[in-house]
């Protein structure tokens, strides 16, 4: 890695398999970025912790699948620093440190907070952990001195937090810590077979690893226009959720599925098989990779340790920074 280049820090947590959101949102992104910038790229199983911290038993599995996954999807160890959150124990000092010195206020007015808390209500999540984890993920961008974090707008408040705990830091001791700025991802929220937002505590997602025929099984499912109750009833593509996978993934046959949608030439079930047909086409890749990376435990241990050890050295040395500052040193 070249020290002109911009550096770019983003992670993922290991809570299950990932999924076309995943995959659209954020890893073909990360893929892009890795060809031109200086990306660190983290397995979140630190974060994994604040919302399961209760059920470890597939933590380890887990962290593997998405390992697997990302390289799969084209995340390549020798263009990016990949590596496990937790092989970098830096992340976990610096976060202490910042912790001192953030205003629980501030913790506390971070929007989805409190809509976390609503969507996984089943879950005791009354913790401090939970509570500080945007202290975490500061601390996760600010140890690599990231210039740019890939992320949704749902993540904007996040990032602004972590660009008032670098302020707040610099403030307070020695200008160290740049300001991150957002680098927004591409495509808006992927809607699950449920119309809601894809996401794994909705047991509504697609993963990427599925086989084609659950794939199959779980787009037939998929929740389409309401008020198109009968098959010669003119359908609304615009509120349909499976028409969304068309602008993402078939953006060439966008217009002429919405035409005959209106026009009631074709039914849902009609569109949901030719949608299935694509995704499978699309993930095809993957499943291939996958494969032949299952087969290679030994390599997807030393890409990670490797990954940790290049890690550390940049994190060790704004470490260092840090305490020295604030006079730990």
């Amino acid at each position: 890695m070249t020290n002109d280049k911009l550096r770019i820090l983003s992670g993922i947590q290991p809570t299950g398999r990932l999924h076309l959101g995943n995959l659209i949102g954020a890893v073909e992104n990360w893929v892009e970025l890795q060809k031109e910038h200086d990306c660190y790229f983290f397995i979140a199983d630190y974060h994994a912790l604040t919302t399961s911290y209760a059920d470890t038993k597939n933590l380890k599995d887990d962290i593997r699948q998405v390992a697997i996954d990302l390289l799969a999807a084209g995340v390549a160890p020798e263009k990016a620093v990949l590596f496990k959150q937790s092989d970098v124990p830096e992340h976990a000092e610096l976060h202490l440190l910042l912790s001192m010195l953030t205003p629980l206020s501030w913790l506390e007015r971070v929007p989805s907070y409190k809509s976390k808390i609503e969507e996984l209500k089943e879950k005791d999540l009354g913790t401090y952990g939970f509570l500080g984890y945007p202290v975490l993920q500061a601390a996760d961008i600010l140890i690599y001195k990231a210039r740019e974090v890939p992320v949704g707008e749902d993540q904007l408040p996040h990032l602004e937090l972590t660009r008032e705990i670098a302020r707040r830091f610099n403030n307070l001791y020695q200008d160290i810590f740049p300001e991150p700025k957002a680098a927004l991802t591409r495509f808006p929220l992927l809607p699950g077979t449920d119309g809601r937002k894809m996401s794994k505590s909705y047991q509504n997602t697609i993963a990427i690893s599925d086989p084609p025929e659950v794939v199959g099984k779980k787009v037939g499912v998929m929740v389409t226009d309401p008020a198109r109750v009968r098959r010669q009833d003119p359908g609304h593509p615009d509120v349909c959720p499976v028409y969304q996978y068309y602008k993402i993934f078939a953006a060439k046959r966008q217009e002429t599925v919405a035409k005959e949608c209106r026009a009631a030439a074709r039914g849902c079930v009609e569109c949901k098989k030719e949608l299935a047909q694509i995704l499978n086409e699309y993930l095809a890749p993957i499943h291939a990779a996958r494969i032949e990376l299952e087969k290679e435990p030994k390599l997807l241990e030393n890409i990670l340790k490797n990954g940790a050890q290049r890690a550390r050295l940049v994190a060790a040395a704004t470490l260092a920074e840090a305490k020295q500052a604030i006079g730990l040193a």
